[in-house]
C-alpha cells in the first residue's frame, strides 16, 4: 500500500512504525473473509481492510473523526486477520498504534475515558478486584437474571498435591488476576498436572496483571509498569535456573510472549523482557511434549466441544494441541462450525461493545452446542466467563479435564 505521512507526523516513532506496517498491505480483502465484526455488520469500514483505509488516511493527514474511533472501537483485536493474511499484515499491532494516534489527534470523552479507567482499576488490580467479586458473589443468589449470570459462582479449591514423583525440577506460573480469583480451579489443575510429572509450581512474589487491558485500553506506560513488574517478579527464579514460564490464560500469554517486543526500546529491561517472552509457554505446548507421562485412565469417550480462543489460535498461533492432549485421554471432540471466530469476549470488548459481543456469543454457543456435548472446554478465562453468562452446559478449563484423569 502506498502511504504518505502529513507533516505533522514525520519523525515520530509511533507514526513511522503504523506506516510500515501498512505499506504491506496489498489490499487483497482476504482479511475480511474471517472477521467477525464484518461477519455481523458487512461493513467494509467493519472490517481490517477497511480500517487499515482509515489509518491510512489519519496518517496521511485527515482530520481525525468520531467515525473513525467509531470503526476502530469495534474490532475484537481477535487477529484473525492475521492468520488469514497472506502478506504477514501485524494488525493487531497496526490497530494498537492507530488507536494511540487516533486518541491523541481527538481524546476521547470524559465518560468513556473514566470508564475504561474504571475497568482497569478493578479488574487488573487483585486487591480491588478480590473483594469486590466476592461481595457480589455472597449476593448471587438474591439477584435476578441476567445480572445473577454475569457472576461466577464461588468455586471451591482443591487443596495443593505435593509432589509425589521424583522432582524434575520446577516451573513459574502467572496466577493472573481475573482468573486466579473468578476460575481458581484453573491454576489448581495446572498444580495438580505438574505434581503428577514431578514439577513443583512457583509464582514470583508481586506478580500481577500481564499488562493486556491497560495495553488494549491505550495505558500503555500503566502497561509497561505491570509488565516491568511481572519480569522483576520472575527473575530470581530464571536467574535460579527456572527455564519455563506456564500462562494458562492464554489472553495472557499471547502478550507475555511480546513482552521482548513490547519493552524493547526501554534500556534497562530489554533483555529481560526478551528473555522472559522467550520463556514463556503456554501449558499446551509443554504438557504436549509430556503427553505420553500424563495418565493411563481414559475419559470413556466423553463429548467435549472445544473453543479454541483467538489468543491461543491467532495470537500465539498454536493450533491442535490442547486438543490432541484430550482426545488422548480419551475425550471425544465434538466438530464445531467456524471455530476460527470469535466469541465476544475479547477481554474488555463485552463491557465496552456489549450488543456486538452478544452476538457473537449467540453464534458461537449455536456451533458449539449443536452437537449436543457434555462439557465446552476452553483455554481462557474470558471465554470461559462470558460463554458461561448464556449457556446451561457447563464450560470447563480445558485443564481440569486432563487434571481430574490424574
Amino acid at each position: 500500500m502506498q502511504t504518505r505521512l502529513a507533516p505533522r507526523y514525520q519523525g515520530n516513532p509511533i507514526a513511522q512504525e503504523a506506516e510500515a506496517i501498512l505499506r504491506s498491505c496489498v489490499h487483497c480483502g482476504f482479511c475480511n473473509a474471517t472477521c467477525p465484526t464484518y461477519q455481523v455488520l458487512g461493513d467494509e469500514l467493519d472490517g481490517p481492510r477497511g480500517r487499515i483505509y482509515l489509518l491510512k488516511e489519519l496518517l496521511a493527514g485527515e482530520e481525525a473523526r468520531e467515525t473513525t474511533r467509531l470503526h476502530l472501537d469495534r474490532c475484537l483485536s481477535c487477529r484473525a486477520c492475521e492468520t488469514t493474511c497472506p502478506s504477514g499484515v501485524r494488525y493487531g499491532r497496526l490497530l494498537e498504534l492507530g488507536r494511540h494516534l487516533q486518541n491523541s489527534a481527538l481524546p476521547r470523552s470524559p465518560d468513556a475515558v473514566l470508564k475504561r479507567r474504571l475497568i482497569r482499576a478493578i479488574i487488573s488490580q487483585l486487591q480491588r478486584l478480590r473483594p469486590l467479586l466476592g461481595v457480589a458473589q455472597a449476593l448471587r443468589p438474591i439477584l435476578r437474571d441476567p445480572v445473577a449470570r454475569t457472576l461466577p459462582a464461588p468455586t471451591p479449591v482443591p487443596r495443593p498435591i505435593p509432589v509425589t514423583s521424583p522432582r524434575r525440577g520446577k516451573v513459574l506460573a502467572l496466577a493472573g488476576c481475573v482468573q486466579s480469583v473468578a476460575t481458581p480451579r484453573t491454576e489448581a489443575a495446572l498444580q495438580a498436572i505438574l505434581a503428577k510429572l514431578g514439577y513443583t509450581l512457583l509464582h514470583g512474589t508481586g506478580a500481577g496483571c500481564c499488562g493486556a487491558l491497560s495495553l488494549h485500553l491505550d495505558a500503555w506506560e500503566e502497561a509497561h509498569a505491570q509488565i516491568r513488574r511481572n519480569i522483576d517478579a520472575w527473575w530470581p527464579a530464571i536467574e535460579a535456573g527456572v527455564d519455563t514460564i506456564l500462562i494458562s490464560a492464554s489472553g495472557c500469554g499471547s502478550v507475555v510472549k511480546d513482552y521482548g517486543e513490547i519493552l524493547r526500546n526501554d534500556s534497562h529491561y530489554a533483555a529481560k523482557a526478551a528473555r522472559v517472552a522467550a520463556l514463556a509457554r503456554d501449558p499446551s505446548e509443554w504438557l504436549y511434549a509430556h503427553r505420553d507421562e500424563l495418565s493411563q485412565a481414559t475419559a470413556e469417550q466423553a463429548r467435549i466441544a472445544f473453543h479454541s480462543p483467538c489468543s491461543l489460535q491467532h495470537g500465539q498461533r498454536i493450533q491442535g494441541l490442547a486438543e490432541a492432549i484430550l482426545q488422548r485421554l480419551g475425550y471425544r471432540l465434538l466438530p464445531v462450525a467456524d471455530s476460527h471466530l470469535c466469541c465476544g469476549s475479547a477481554g474488555s470488548y463485552s463491557l465496552l461493545q456489549p450488543q456486538l459481543a452478544q452476538e457473537l456469543r449467540r453464534r458461537k454457543l449455536k456451533n458449539l452446542e449443536a452437537e449436543k456435548p457434555q462439557w465446552i472446554a476452553t483455554a481462557n478465562v474470558g471465554c470461559q466467563l462470558f460463554l458461561a453468562q448464556a449457556t446451561q452446559t457447563p464450560l470447563r478449563h480445558w485443564l481440569e479435564l486432563v487434571a481430574e484423569l490424574l
